[in-house]
């Protein structure tokens, strides 16, 4: 372990819902991408564990601790465990800066606030949840019509490794808002941070059942996204498993939120305020170490302002301080793993011998650890490997353009439509823009802006359903109807 992290504790690593154990089936390595080393083994859950943990989720749903909570009652509870975050926010960031390997400067000022955010964000609608009365347009006679919101039933979230707390927020903050009860599995490589949640919200009171959390691997998700107690499952990862999720939730016909896969472009118009412009730009690809679903990894630059973005990008690349996540001065961490490393460099390696140039010098890397310098590549073609496939690292592919449409074409020209970026100074030619745009959300003038006010997801290959905003509120709420002959 990091020196930054040696007096670190860790969270109770056994599989529990509640106070209750829950069997394993063996454990596998847990490993700090910053050394390359292991640190910890976590136990695998298997189908026994899954069924435990679900069946556990059925009770509590029908348990009138929960099920009966006020909610101005649950409200507090939320807030209570906001509170529990706040207390605990160094050693959560800590947690989850030695698991991914970011920094924990970033992870302390950025990740864990917004978590805490997102759930006092949703703390505040239990009370708030309501029907409507009505009447019956077409049909004669004398009805009282009104109609609930109840919750969906057992939710089921799966998260990934890039942003794990605060993803696990996504769904967990509008799940228990709703009423609903949640297992939870986290990416295989980052457990830690969701593992303290559970932790917390055991001692501030939150019924058994009702939060808990499985480590695993794919065969564990798999498990749990079909099993048949589960109402619901809301995903965020690759667009593979989303389609594997997909089809798994046919037999039982699960309600589903799949935040998927991104390959989002940015477009720099030749008006664009290139002080603001190309250190947005760089910084929307190379954050996290380009670990983020709706990262800005296809540049669109106008040939007119093309040079000068090159060398801008360029620059911003290099500057970057790469190195360990307990390092307060590291600004970009290491990839997450070994294979994501391979997979990365490989994607670059073959798009270089392809003909493509990288711009600018590297910077420089730490002697260990899965670190990869943010990439510039230029010229590149719009069919292109690199131009095409989701990286899910810190390259940049960078293409002139000579026409606002043509900029708008190769933007879309893509099986993906989660985010798209735009700089320009012309107000009529941004709406224009976001109009045509094929993508869930389009960033003017600024980039991965999230907030638990608006939706958010993506078109064609990237998703199905959104997440945040009263939209993800009621992705966990079914309305039923009740009609009374007066």
């Amino acid at each position: 372990m990091q020196p930054g992290f040696a007096d670190l504790p860790l969270p109770d690593l056994r599989l529990r819902s509640g106070d209750t154990l829950l069997p394993g089936e063996g454990a596998y390595a847990l490993e700090d991408p910053c050394l390359a080393q292991t640190f910890a083994q976590v136990p695998l859950a298997g189908a026994a564990a899954v069924d435990a943990a679900v069946d556990a989720a059925q009770r509590a749903l029908r348990d009138p601790a929960w099920r009966d909570l006020a909610p101005l009652a649950r409200e507090r509870l939320l807030h209570r465990l906001a509170d529990a975050m706040e207390a605990d926010l160094p050693r959560l960031a800590a947690l989850e800066a030695l698991d991914t390997g970011k920094p924990v400067a970033i992870a302390e000022t950025v990740d864990i606030p917004a978590a805490i955010g997102w759930l006092r964000s949703y703390a505040g609608w239990p009370g708030k949840i309501a029907g409507r009365a009505g009447t019956l347009a077409a049909t004669p006679g004398a009805f009282h019509v009104y109609t609930r919101r109840e919750p969906v039933g057992v939710v089921a979230a799966i998260t990934p490794w890039n942003f794990p707390l605060v993803l696990a927020m996504w769904k967990i903050a509008p799940a228990l808002a709703a009423g609903c009860t949640l297992v939870l599995k986290p990416a295989a490589e980052t457990p830690l941070s969701a593992l303290r949640l559970a932790e917390l919200a055991r001692q501030v009171g939150f019924p058994p059942g009702v939060f808990t959390v499985l480590t695993g691997d794919g065969g564990t998700g798999a498990a749990l996204t079909s099993h048949k107690g589960v109402a619901k499952v809301a995903f965020t990862g690759s667009t593979l498993t989303g389609q594997a999720i997909l089809a798994a939730s046919i037999p039982d016909f699960k309600r589903v939120t799949l935040e998927l896969g991104g390959k989002s472009p940015s477009i720099l118009f030749a008006d664009a305020d290139l002080k603001t412009a190309i250190p947005q730009a760089a910084m929307g690809c190379f954050f996290n170490s380009g670990q983020v679903c709706y990262a800005g990894t296809r540049a669109y630059v106008h040939r007119s302002i093309y040079e000068e973005v090159l060398d801008g990008l360029a620059q911003i690349a290099a500057s970057q301080q790469i190195g360990p996540s307990a390092d307060r001065k590291s600004q970009l961490g290491p990839l997450i793993s070994a294979r994501q490393h391979q997979r990365v460099s490989a994607l670059v390696q073959r798009a270089q011998a392809s003909g493509i140039a990288a711009v600018g010098a590297g910077s420089p890397l730490p002697g260990t650890g899965h670190y990869l310098a943010p990439t510039v590549l230029r010229d590149v073609p719009p069919s292109a490997e690199i131009a095409r496939e989701e990286v899910f690292g810190p390259v940049l592919a960078v293409t002139p353009f000579d026409e606002v449409e043509e900029a708008i074409a190769l933007a879309n020209d893509s099986a993906y439509g989660l985010a798209a970026h735009l700089w320009t100074r012309d107000l009529s030619l941004a709406h224009h823009a976001a109009a045509q745009l094929e993508a869930g959300t389009v960033f003017t003038n600024c980039i991965m802006l999230a907030d638990p006010a608006f939706p958010f997801g993506g078109m064609k290959s990237s998703g199905l359903g959104r997440e945040n905003g009263i939209e993800g509120l009621d992705a966990y709420l079914e309305p039923k109807s009740v009609v009374m002959a007066i």
